[in-house]
């Protein structure tokens, strides 16, 4: 019994024994199965990192390649040296020389019109006949009146003769003479009287005959043949057509090369007429006021334009163009070429190298297409970067091409610009 109770535990010991056997190996395969996932999991990681790395790194060579090894397509322009005449642009109005607003200088009834509305009348021309007949009728009683004063005169000088023959002979006192002497010298200032009184009436009788004091055209006439007028009544209007004026303004910053342009000599002014297929009036500059309107900043000018076929019309708006000055020796390039940074502006030029450096540059006048720039480093002849600025960047490569018009170039436009300089 007890062997039989020894084998019975020694088997169930070897049992134990050999279900232990069989479950650690299994254990063990699952932790090389754990290892094994973790080290493909860590070469993953490696590899994508690598691959992460060199692609970025491919990138910024590929991006640099671009920037500094690619060529660049630009459009360029060569800057040139020459005089430019500085044209100031404006709007104006024009306006009468002269306008004056015809009146009687006496209450009369009118007893002729010799114009029309609208009609164009020279100076010294009659154009209204104003009812004379008082004027007449004083005109003839002072005329009457002087005639009477001349023979009164002439009688009594007569008989101062004989009272001085006759003081001579001893027969008449020496205030008997003096008396006659008096009555001769009062006919005689009854006579300035009475010829001064006739002259009166002569511009009196001449205020009937009303004329055109000026040349112009007529405006509206509100009285007609009959009408009864007083001094203030306004009979009819005249404005001055040819020359005529065009007022417009300036800032104020141009006062001073208007002053110096005047001294040295006659100030051309060009209008431009909209209304009549953009023709072009040339003028001169006659006026420049003497004070600046503080509320504007602008000095006020006037120009005269002979306008013999009146095409100027008072009231009309033109546009107003003068070149007082003129830049000397100026560095134009196109106005494309100059590019706005952050502090300043630029233009990138073009270097023997073929690659494009920014270059500051101060733009003193944009005119017609062209700036006028200056600056350190600017020289006449060097090449610009007229179209493609947008793609460079310092010590960028470039190839030139024509314009997109597949006109003649930059180069040819700028020159034909400032020849008709």
């Amino acid at each position: 019994m007890a062997d039989t109770a020894g084998w019975g535990q020694g088997s169930k010991l070897t049992g134990l024994m050999e279900g232990m056997s069989q479950i650690k190996p299994v254990a063990g395969g699952r932790r090389r199965t754990w290892i094994t996932l973790a080290g493909i999991l860590f070469v993953a990681l490696i590899a994508a990192t690598w691959i992460w790395r060199n692609q970025n790194s491919m990138a910024d060579a590929k991006s640099k390649g671009d920037r500094g090894d690619r060529m660049i397509h630009v459009v360029t322009a060569l800057a040139t040296r020459s005089n430019v005449a500085v044209r100031l642009t404006a709007n104006g109005t024009v306006s009468a020389q002269q306008m004056v607003a015809v009146r009687p200088q006496l209450s009369a009834m009118i007893r002729a019109v010799h114009i029309k509305e609208g009609q164009f009348v020279q100076k010294g021309e009659k154009i209204f006949t104003l009812d004379a007949r008082t004027e007449d009728a004083n005109l003839s009683r002072t005329e009457g009146q002087l005639a009477k004063s001349r023979a009164d005169l002439t009688n009594a000088e007569r008989n101062l003769e004989r009272q001085r023959e006759l003081f001579r002979q001893n027969f008449i006192s020496q205030a008997a003479l003096e008396v006659a002497e008096s009555q001769v010298e009062g006919l005689r200032a009854q006579l300035s009287v009475d010829q001064a009184t006739v002259q009166a009436n002569r511009v009196a009788r001449g205020f009937s005959e009303i004329t055109a004091p000026i040349a112009g055209r007529t405006g509206t006439i509100p009285v007609y043949q009959g009408s009864l007028v007083q001094p203030n009544d306004a009979l009819v209007s005249i404005t001055q057509i040819d020359p005529i004026n065009v007022s417009f303004t300036l800032p104020e910053r141009e006062f001073v090369p208007l002053q110096q342009a005047l001294a040295k000599g006659e100030v051309s002014v060009d209008v431009v007429l909209d209304a009549v297929g953009k023709q072009t009036r040339t003028g001169r500059l006659i006026f420049i006021d003497n004070v600046v309107d503080t509320a504007s900043g602008t000095i006020g000018l006037k120009a005269e334009f002979s306008n013999a076929d009146r095409h100027l019309w008072p009231g009309m708006f033109v546009t107003v163009a003068l070149a007082p000055r003129t830049l000397a020796g100026a560095l134009m390039v196109p106005v494309q070429a100059v590019q706005h940074g952050p502090e300043r502006k630029f233009v990138y030029v073009i270097g023997k190298d073929g690659k494009a450096n920014p270059l500051a540059v101060e733009v003193r006048l944009i005119q017609d297409g062209l700036a006028v720039i200056e600056g350190e480093g600017v020289v006449p002849g060097m090449r610009v970067v007229v179209e493609g600025a947008q793609n460079l960047r310092p010590g960028s490569v470039v190839t030139e091409i024509k314009p997109r018009g597949g006109g003649a170039g930059v180069d040819s436009s700028m020159s034909e610009s400032t020849d008709r300089r």
